[in-house]
């Protein structure tokens, strides 16, 4: 768990060192809100929102502390603490939306 204040410093420490085609998943102390984060091409990622909004973003890497700060302030408001795991290489299963039952 990081703490929210020093968040977009130690991602982008993270995100540098990482290989192309693997994906971060970014979620609240609670697990219920989150993002993702895939890197497509050597200066190209790929966010996907998964919370309050679904939204998708690519940008590069001087673009992403901008992203960043947007989504800590939409997605995760009252977190104090977030959750960073590193999922390796990423599939097609996570581009799509997850299936709600239907009663």
């Amino acid at each position: 768990m990081i703490a929210k204040e020093t968040f977009i410093d130690s991602l982008l420490k993270k995100l540098k060192s990482m290989p192309v085609g693997h994906y971060y998943d970014v979620r609240s102390y609670k697990r219920d809100r989150g993002f993702y984060i895939i890197k497509s091409e050597e200066d190209e990622y790929c966010l996907l929102e998964r919370g309050f909004f679904e939204e998708e973003y690519v940008a590069n890497f001087d673009e992403l502390t901008n992203i960043f700060k947007k989504l800590l302030k939409r997605e995760f408001p009252r977190s104090h603490k977030l959750r960073i795991y590193n999922m390796g290489e990423a599939s097609e299963c996570i581009f799509k939306k997850p299936k709600r039952k239907k009663i």
